[in-house]
């Protein structure tokens, strides 16, 4: 990043905060957020002993970094903990929703609970319901850039065997992210810009055992949260990674559904890449 581009980043002097914050990608954005000059970081996980060991580490280089205890699969505690970081940082100007979980297997097979409500619960639900606590300030204060970066995932732009449940919370999380994009727009709150991304397998752990479909590499965290990153400065709209998302969904909405499943199935490996998956163990977070 240049000199340039680092002085007129929003993140310059603004307050971040980033679910799902204390490894893995979300350490990754923390990281990000300090070395472009925030002013401060919150970073909320249900680890809290890992948030704050992060936390810890990241306050050397100067900057206020707060750890919160926060299950974002309940509204009362999206809610306290919102209440908090304004009581000590102020309103966050950048809102990274990166928390999720996944869990790969039949549908039939799916706990009602443990594994269908809560993947909806953190991969859907919470973003919004977090987003809906900040967005009032967020467009009341329009005297600085404002930053909302939803992390979807490549699951919400295609059917996939194994995936249905991970792959609806994704879809969810399209379609709510681009049409508040187009609200805020429309109302006037230009100072806000909304990106959505949809990344492939990414070598977090999560996707353990997960095998990229033809040409698409499993992308590192880093390579991953840079894509990430540099979209949401721009305030691209969406961002897709890697490119052979964007052709895969292309090629479905050209060719009749029976087509496609064959092309994704015998050509690119699409329905075969969750055969051998195994995540990482307890309750993985992005």
């Amino acid at each position: 990043m240049t000199a340039r581009t680092e002085a007129s980043s929003p993140v310059s002097g603004s307050v971040v905060l980033i679910t799902g914050g204390a490894r893995g990608m979300g350490a990754l954005y923390a990281r990000r957020a300090v070395a472009a000059g925030a002013r401060a970081v919150a970073l909320w996980d249900i680890d809290a002993e890992a948030a704050t060991a992060l936390a810890q580490d990241l306050s050397r280089s100067g900057t206020d970094v707060r750890p919160y205890r926060v299950d974002v699969s309940q509204l009362a505690d999206i809610r306290t903990a919102a209440a908090s970081v304004r009581a000590d940082l102020g309103s966050p100007d950048i809102l990274i929703n990166n928390a999720g979980i996944v869990r790969g297997a039949p549908f039939w097979e799916h706990d009602p609970v443990r594994d269908i409500e809560a993947t909806l619960r953190i991969n859907a639900l919470a973003a919004m319901w977090l987003t809906r606590e900040l967005l009032p300030d967020m467009m009341a204060d329009a005297s600085r850039p404002k930053r909302i970066l939803n992390i979807a995932s490549a699951a919400g732009t295609l059917a996939n065997p194994n995936m249905s449940v991970y792959a609806a919370s994704k879809w969810a999380m399209i379609g709510w992210s681009d049409s508040l994009r187009l609200e805020l727009a429309k109302d006037g709150h230009r100072h806000i810009a909304v990106t959505t991304y949809c990344p492939s397998y990414v070598s977090t752990g999560m996707f353990e055992g997960a095998r990229g479909p033809l040409l698409t590499p499993i992308m590192t965290p880093q390579q991953a949260t840079r894509a990430a990153w540099n979209g949401m400065l721009r305030g691209t709209p969406i961002v897709l990674r890697p490119w052979t998302v964007k052709l895969a969904m292309a090629a479905r909405g050209v060719l009749p559904t029976r087509a496609w499943d064959l092309v994704a199935d015998k050509v690119f490996g699409v329905y075969s890449s969750m055969d051998h998956f195994t995540g990482r163990a307890g309750e993985p977070r992005l």
